[in-house]
């Protein structure tokens, strides 16, 4: 992937004052909407698109006078505001209010603050040590970028192909965006499925055409392989998890999701590892071939130790705040950064071909690891993954980031301090809202008013591994081990083969991805990258032109509506 500056952007201010402040409020409207979300149906939006309209709308449409606003400020202005409203995967949803009902432990508000913050800047100079090896010499599509990149040329080129682009990104952002509406609050939409334990299985059809545009833009490899993945884990091995009783359910329960998720993780968390170590490290090997014009700033050593005192500074914030207010063991806290390092490889790898973080995944992997290192402490078990996934949450939204601005010209030290800014105003905010919230977690989690299906995982994993390794079962330790060995051989093949032979093997991180979510979703990316892919080969022009604004589309459309909703829903 090449660096490019768009014509919009030839001569557009950048990092300007106007453009961090609208950031910072934005972020400081759309994070409590992801604190409320998360802890109510465990999942969160990627503010990216609906930052972007907003700050378009303000100063284009609402303020239009004085100097306009133009593309690569509101590019700082929507990363400001995506890594504030991020800032969840800091612990606020999951592993935090896991640690109340595991131990008791409630933090203050500033402790709270801190850490959430620490372990999100430490993530954001991870992401910038990765963004060569997996922006540049990985060619990974970043399908979050793509969009939010997307739809900024469509709104800041004046031609009149862009302006039919535009009338296509808007169709299709009102046709999901109706489609959210109607389905939340007028018509639930019929998820129908091929029979009652497929439907328990997950196998059903999901609405959702956020998942048809984000198919469309990671491509028919990826698709298929998530079909596939979903197919072995969610219609081979599951049935056989039932009926060998590996796994016990309720027959009563609508869904067996979360019981069988608890045991098909470890497979598919080991695939995407050890997929993502072995490309990697082949990747290093092969640096001194690689022409140096596919990597840019590579040669520039004027800021590497600007950037290394900066990741030095970020890794001893995080220690010092383990040892001081978590009261981890001064070991643990500093073998969580290298672990910390290397899962957020894992997950910026797996966002840049399918645009899903596996945070949840990956921070079982760092509890299982710690679960040895820290036996029967539950509390450094729940910590030390809260800074695994903590920064592999903020590194996947800065590799966005960097996606988008890398397509629109923009500057990435520049990104660094607009992230940087985000997830200081995050913390802030995000941190206030959990505690207003939900002020007793033990009393108020886990119920149907709040159900917080993310900490129920984390707190039992790390209730069931105060046992060691062993808790795990016999069959997933052997199944980790075979998903391994295929790991190390795709990820290997993925950087030795050419690109003709490469295409037909299937990426091991979407199959991996496809073991941890539910099949209705890897159903969903498919439909929309089957359906990319036929349009490209019968239109090929109408394609080349369209699909990628229609995606975009899609995704903004159900994004804007789902927040609305989340915004209508904290009001009462």
């Amino acid at each position: 992937m090449q660096e490019t500056r768009s014509p919009a952007a030839s001569n557009s201010r950048e990092l300007t004052l106007r453009s961090l402040l609208t950031g910072m409020i934005l972020g400081a409207l759309l994070t409590p909407c992801n604190v409320y979300s998360g802890l109510k149906i465990g999942w969160s939006f990627n503010m990216s698109i609906t930052a972007l309209l907003l700050g378009f709308l303000l100063w284009r449409v609402l303020l239009p006078r004085g100097r306009p606003w133009e593309l690569l400020e509101s590019n700082i202005s929507q990363t400001t505001a995506s890594s504030s409203a991020s800032i969840i995967s800091g612990g606020l949803v999951a592993p935090i209010p896991a640690l109340a009902l595991v131990s008791g432990v409630v933090l203050a508000p500033l402790p709270l603050i801190a850490w959430v913050f620490a372990v999100s800047f430490f993530g954001v100079w991870v992401a910038w040590y990765l963004r060569i090896p997996l922006l540049y010499r990985s060619h990974l599509p970043y399908p979050a970028g793509v969009v939010t990149a997307e739809t900024m040329l469509e709104l800041f080129d004046r031609g009149a192909g862009a302006l039919k682009r535009v009338r296509v990104l808007l169709g299709a952002a009102f046709l999901s965006g109706a489609v959210k509406f109607v389905d939340t609050l007028v018509w639930t939409i019929p998820r129908w499925a091929p029979g009652t334990l497929p439907a328990k299985l997950s196998f059903a059809f999901d609405p959702s055409l956020l998942l048809t545009g984000f198919g469309a833009i990671i491509g028919l490899r990826a698709g298929l392989s998530l079909l596939f993945g979903a197919l072995l884990a969610w219609g081979v091995i599951a049935p056989w998890l039932l009926d060998a009783g590996q796994v016990e359910v309720v027959a009563s329960e609508a869904s067996y999701f979360v019981p069988l998720v608890g045991w098909l993780l470890w497979p598919g968390v080991a695939l995407m590892v050890t997929a993502t170590l072995s490309s990697l490290v082949l990747a290093l090997l092969q640096r001194r071939r690689r022409r140096r014009a596919l990597e840019p700033e590579a040669a520039d050593d004027s800021h590497k130790i600007t950037r290394l005192v900066a990741l030095l500074g970020a890794s001893a914030l995080v220690v010092v705040l383990e040892v001081v207010f978590m009261d981890i063991g001064l070991v643990p806290a500093l073998l969580a950064l290298p672990m910390a390092f290397f899962l957020a490889a894992v997950v910026g790898r797996v966002v840049g071909e399918t645009g899903i973080p596996p945070i949840g995944a990956t921070g079982k992997l760092s509890q299982l690891s710690f679960s040895v290192i820290a036996p029967g402490d539950a509390g450094t078990n729940l910590l030390t993954a809260n800074v695994a996934g903590g920064a592999a949450g903020q590194c996947a939204d800065m590799l966005n980031d960097f996606k988008a601005g890398a397509l629109v010209g923009a500057t990435p030290q520049r990104q660094v301090v607009a992230q940087c800014l985000g997830i200081a105003t995050g913390s802030v905010v995000g941190s206030l809202v959990y505690l207003a919230l939900i002020p007793d977690p033990a009393g108020m989690l886990l119920t149907p008013e709040w159900p917080a299906p993310a900490v129920a995982t984390w707190a039992a994993v790390a209730e069931m591994l105060t046992q060691g390794l062993g808790a795990v079962p016999a069959a997933a330790l052997q199944a980790m081990l075979v998903a391994a060995c295929l790991g190390l051989v795709l990820g290997a093949a993925d950087v030795l083969l050419s690109e003709d032979k490469r295409r037909w093997l299937p990426s091991a991180s979407c199959l991996g991805l496809a073991f941890v979510i539910p099949a209705s979703t890897s159903m969903g990316l498919f439909y929309g990258a089957f359906l990319a892919a036929v349009l490209g080969r019968f239109f090929r022009r109408w394609s080349a032109a369209y699909v990628m604004a229609g995606a975009a589309g899609l995704v903004a459309g159900e994004s804007l509506v789902g927040v609305v909703l989340a915004l209508v829903s904290m009001a009462g």
